[in-house]
């Protein structure tokens, strides 16, 4: 079964209400996203297994551990996940990256598939899928449901801020993918907007409209 965790760290909340205020111009808005996309990169990195190795200190011979098992591959939905790609990569420079491309209709409010790249051997690969707001679900269980077609079997959701409403579907759609994310907020208004939120992220993090 699934686990919702919460990453409430002080500097994890002190920097998102930073985010919430309308104030806020995009540039701080994108350098906040890349420290908070790191800072919730040790927790959802936290058990990786280590194996043991010889390595040799300036002063003698010992055996050390190192991160074991598979390679990580970091993979955000676009566009705005793509806001907290580079935190992650300070953590991880050796992961690949991949992209999933989905919008969503603003009739249906369906999530609709427009681009997918992803590395030749995500199969093998530790999964973290990226997307900083978790609203009605659909585009993060779409992705997930893409990453596991192509025969990936680990895979965690990293999100900034959730509604009950997302994450209900992400783990009633997906019981074997664990959700982090640093707030769980209100519920969705009518628009399918996150309340309180941070309005849209894409166009806050791109200062498009």
């Amino acid at each position: 079964m699934s686990t919702l965790h919460v990453i409430d760290h002080p500097l994890i909340t002190h920097k998102l209400s930073i985010m919430r205020e309308a104030e806020t111009g995009s540039k701080d808005f994108r350098q906040l996203l890349d420290e908070i996309s790191m800072l919730m990169g040790y927790e959802i990195t936290r058990d990786l297994p280590l194996e043991d190795v010889e390595i040799e200190t300036p002063i003698t011979k010992m055996t050390a551990k190192k991160v074991a098992g598979r390679k990580l591959a970091i993979v955000p939905i676009l566009r705005a996940g793509l806001g907290m790609v580079d935190g992650l990569l300070a953590l991880v420079p050796v992961a690949k990256v991949g992209h999933i491309g989905l919008y969503r209709d603003p009739e249906t409010h369906l999530p609709v598939e427009y681009y997918c790249k992803l590395p030749a051997d995500i199969e093998d690969r530790f999964v973290i899928v990226v997307d900083p707001m978790l609203a009605t679900g659909g585009s993060a269980s779409d992705a997930i449901q893409m990453l596991k077609n192509r025969g990936c079997t680990q895979i965690r959701l990293m999100c900034l801020v959730g509604a009950p409403e997302g994450a209900e579907k992400v783990m009633a759609d997906h019981p074997d993918v664990d959700i982090y994310i640093a707030a769980m907020d209100e519920k969705l208004n009518e628009h399918k907007y996150i309340v309180p939120g941070l309005g849209d992220a894409g166009d806050r993090i791109f200062g498009t409209k």
